[in-house]
């Protein structure tokens, strides 16, 4: 109906109450408890098709870790030479032929999946747990405190992961899992903390914290009962992420010749040895290699895809 008393010389038509039509979209479910956080996060993510095939490749990657002789059909030994064998092509007992000291390309492409995953995911572990600690602790009691962590993460920070892993690694003779995880370790652990830092300032005078602290909860308590979880979130991105980064830098410490030691099968070591058989018209390189680059792109699409679940500003609404 027109209505010409508000606004003089136009129209403004106003539907009747008994027209409008509320629908079921509107009704809003009062029952059920809200989502929290973790909740929501996992409603977000299993919509998305890249983290389901990210997921199933995940998946894949740790069976061949944990359980390579079921992937290793023909039941070669990785680590058994044969000269006489050597550089057989596809076929028979050898899937992908043999390199160049006429071992399995097969077999070696599936066990050395064990070694550079497990030094990422050593790595990323120990990372998490003294960068996301000194990173929170930093955060949350500020002060001096905030400023000694600040300033010694600065100073790793400034050193370059690589070029601090070479000469770290040439200067120890007997090298294992553990001394690569332990340097690689070593200079890593700002970028976690830089991260938990930020969040934890961000939470720091939240009104939980608040709370908590009115109830008398102690500074140590609410750290690791309200800071700490509330923090996850970033620092699992981020972990996930340089995950594949330390199995990159392993690979390349393996492929300069000092990573992993010899008695181990290693993606770096089987690259840096075809890669002059690729100039004679020998592909065994782009084995090893990628096997690598489906491995590192798998936690690369996992890291992307938790940071939109994880991170509630990138998430689609």
């Amino acid at each position: 109906m027109p209505d010409n008393k508000i606004y003089p010389g136009q129209e403004r038509f106003v539907a009747s109450a008994e027209d409008v039509k509320v629908g079921a979209v509107d009704a809003v479910d009062t029952d059920s408890a809200p989502a929290g956080f973790w909740k929501s996060a996992w409603m977000e993510l299993r919509r998305k098709p890249v983290f389901i095939i990210a997921s199933i490749m995940l998946i894949l990657i740790l069976l061949v870790v944990i359980w390579p002789s079921l992937f290793n059909f023909a039941g070669q030994d990785p680590q058994f030479k044969d000269l006489q064998q050597s550089l057989l092509s596809p076929g028979g007992d050898h899937l992908l032929g043999t390199d160049q000291q006429g071992r399995d390309i097969f077999a070696r492409m599936v066990y050395g999946a064990r070694a550079s995953v497990l030094v990422g995911v050593l790595t990323t572990i120990v990372v998490v747990v003294i960068g996301g600690l000194l990173g929170t602790i930093a955060g949350f009691y500020g002060g001096w405190l905030d400023s000694v962590i600040a300033r010694v993460a600065d100073i790793f920070f400034g050193i370059p992961l690589m070029l601090a892993a070479v000469v770290v690694m040439q200067m120890i003779k007997d090298r294992t899992v553990f001394t690569v995880v332990f340097v690689l370790a070593i200079f890593s652990w700002p970028q976690i903390a830089r991260i938990a830092r930020s969040a934890a300032i961000s939470i720091r005078n939240e009104e939980f914290i608040t709370a908590s602290k009115s109830l008398g909860a102690s500074k140590v308590r609410t750290l690791f009962t309200h800071v700490i979880p509330n923090c996850l979130g970033p620092i699992i991105v981020i972990a996930t992420i340089s995950l594949g980064i330390y199995i990159v830098t392993e690979a390349t410490l393996s492929y300069l010749g000092i990573g992993l030691p010899a008695t181990e099968v290693s993606w770096g070591q089987d690259i840096a040895s075809g890669q002059d058989l690729l100039r004679e018209g020998t592909p065994i390189l782009f084995y090893p290699a990628g096997a690598l680059a489906l491995t590192v792109l798998t936690f690369m699409m996992l890291g992307d895809v938790l940071r939109d679940a994880l991170d509630p500003k990138a998430r689609t609404r």
